[in-house]
């Protein structure tokens, strides 16, 4: 049973710091457009497109780990 909790435990941090990491990629790649300061300014539209790619992070990363 606690091996099932640390293994879980593992993966779900695992998770967290890959999503952490793709999306620092993904505002290094993306120059244009300063993702923080957008939503410092209450810009919806950049809220939503950094929520879609972290959910795609995400689930892409939960498929990854979990298998």
């Amino acid at each position: 049973m606690w091996n099932s909790i640390f293994f879980a435990a593992v993966f779900g941090l695992l998770g967290i710091l890959m999503s952490a990491f793709g999306y620092k990629l993904f505002d290094l790649i993306e120059t244009k457009v300063d993702f923080a300061e957008e939503i410092k300014k209450g810009n919806m539209a950049v809220a939503v497109v950094v929520a879609s790619f972290l959910a795609g992070i995400c689930y892409i990363i939960g498929r990854t780990v979990g298998s």
